[in-house]
């Protein structure tokens, strides 16, 4: 009786057919353990304490214009620049990387995807090393609101549990929102928002590629990825993100090659400082409002600010200025200029001298010959004398302590002119 010996091929087939069952069983018992282990885990969540979200609520307190611009955020208490930020303020784009990125699934699992538990069990079980990780962005919510350095068996149970409570408490928007507000991109900026204005200086509703994939890598390891100390080491970590936008076909080849070529931030940019001396004053008055907003037009109150400050650079030191713009028919108040440079201590820059104490002096002067004007006692072309009279021990002079002789009150009052007023 003759034997059909296998071929080498045959052996070799079946063996990769045997370590492919193997596999697939693993996988199996996997999802089954999974499965079993969360109904236990839902039961935990009702034995553990209510897990506390106000971590999430404490914000910066911001100050804004009149159209929503931010002029000034200030530090929360802890040192942190944690600025409001919701759903909406932030580049559609960033979102598809985030969740691409980190958490495919987010809005079909319950808070754990037993899915991609799965497959880090199956690639551990090939490789011998972790390959990839299972962490839901619930999961790193849960982390956020509730820091645990440990990263041992029971501290991930208890992230899970957390997670599956935040799930039962909250909706997908609301939870991606704790993400967006607390999520770390190094140092003490906490947020998307803190994030790109940082490090982009610029709000997060529009975003380059590359930005956006800089800010889905930052989170993951955001002390050891900052731009401005690690900024080859954030650049490869922007990249992977971008490989796989091109993987999943969220982005054109041509598109992640720029994307690949723009720069990686090197330093910290300033946050906004609009309006200083006013923002301060408004959190001094009602410190428990958290957004501040004003009438302000920060276009102008810029503006406004850089003219001050040029113009000042050409007086002595010591002297100072200010600017107060007000809407007549409205009352708004659209700029207030405290100083020509805050951080001026030879000018008392601090200092907000739209509200100091001083004589009106000739700001009274236009008041004056408006009422002039209005009663009929003069007008614009009416010939006044500017020459020097004395009443009693009292004899005004002009600033130059000069005389001009006969003069126009058009003129008298361009040149703020004493005894014409008089």
């Amino acid at each position: 009786m003759s034997e059909t010996v296998p071929s080498e091929a045959t052996t070799q087939g079946g063996r990769r057919g045997r370590i492919a069952l193997r596999l697939y069983a693993v996988a199996v018992a996997g999802l089954v353990v999974v499965a079993l282990g969360l109904g236990a885990l839902r039961g935990a969540v009702l034995r553990l304490p209510p897990l506390d979200p106000r971590l999430a609520e404490v914000r910066s307190t911001v100050v804004l214009d009149r159209d929503g611009r931010l002029l000034r955020p200030f530090l929360t208490d802890d040192g942190r620049w944690r600025l409001p930020v919701a759903v909406d303020d932030v580049d559609p784009r960033f979102l598809d990387l985030l969740f691409a990125f980190e958490d495919r699934r987010f809005f079909a699992h319950g808070g754990v995807d037993a899915r991609a538990v799965a497959r880090a069990v199956g690639q551990g079980l090939r490789s011998g090393r972790v390959v990839s990780g299972a962490s839901t962005l619930t999961m790193q919510v849960a982390r956020l609101l509730e820091p645990d350095d440990r990263r041992d068996v029971a501290a991930k149970t208890r992230q899970v549990v957390r997670a599956l409570d935040l799930e039962r408490r909250f909706s997908k928007r609301e939870i991606l929102a704790f993400y967006l507000g607390l999520a770390p991109y190094g140092g003490n900026i906490e947020g998307v928002r803190a994030a790109t204005l940082a490090w982009f200086g610029k709000e997060p509703k529009r975003l380059s590629l590359a930005e956006a994939a800089l800010l889905v890598a930052l989170p993951q390891s955001p002390e050891t990825r900052r731009p401005d100390r690690f900024s080859e080491r954030a650049r490869r970590a922007r990249d992977r993100v971008l490989d796989r936008a091109l993987a999943v076909g969220l982005a054109a080849p041509d598109d992640v090659a720029r994307a690949r070529a723009e720069p990686i931030p090197t330093s910290r940019r300033p946050f906004p400082m609009l309006a200083p001396h006013l923002a301060e004053d408004l959190v001094a008055e009602r410190p428990d409002d958290h957004v501040q907003r004003t009438t302000v037009d920060a276009r102008l109150q810029g503006a406004l600010e850089t003219l001050l400050r040029e113009r000042a650079e050409t007086w002595p030191a010591a002297q100072s200025a200010a600017i107060v713009v007000l809407d007549v028919a409205t009352g708004d108040l659209l700029a207030s200029v405290g100083g020509p440079d805050y951080f001026a201590t030879a000018r008392a820059g601090g200092v907000d001298l739209t509200r100091a104490v001083r004589s009106p002096g000739s700001a009274l002067k236009p008041f004056i010959y408006a009422r002039a004007f209005e009663e009929g006692l003069a007008h614009p072309e009416t010939v006044l004398e500017d020459r020097p009279m004395r009443w009693g021990a009292w004899a005004p002079e002009n600033f130059d302590q000069s005389f001009t002789g006969t003069v126009t009150a058009r003129h008298a009052l361009q040149q703020s002119l004493n005894m014409p007023a008089v």
